[in-house]
């Protein structure tokens, strides 16, 4: 399991959501919620290519770890996108199994474009 988050935040790092070439974002960031909460409370978000989310039928899903997981519709950030980037911020829940899965916390839907 450790292995699997080194890995994760390694592949994550680059593309932290605070940008610090746009320090005007910064309180944005920080106060940015969708209806599970504050999401950098405790995930850290990264921008996602395009290629690695979609919308069907009304609903996301992005790729996370080479896997397709569906963008709960309360994680959904509805407010407009200031950052103009896709941006997902996921975390591990364990909840007492030996099988943690990956859940979104918050996704903000970039232009696809």
């Amino acid at each position: 399991m450790v292995r699997t988050v080194l890995i994760f935040l390694s592949l994550c790092s680059p593309a932290l959501a605070h940008d610090p070439s746009r320090p005007e974002l910064n309180e944005w960031f920080n106060r940015l919620a969708s209806h599970k909460g504050l999401c950098c409370s405790f995930a850290d978000g990264f921008a996602v290519s395009d290629v690695d989310w979609e919308s069907k039928d009304g609903h996301y899903r992005v790729r996370l770890e080479g896997r397709w997981i569906d963008v709960p519709d309360d994680a959904v950030i509805t407010e407009p996108n200031r950052a103009g980037r896709t941006m997902v911020w996921p975390y591990t829940a364990d909840r007492g199994t030996d099988h943690p899965s990956t859940e979104i916390r918050c996704f903000m839907p970039g232009s696809m474009g």
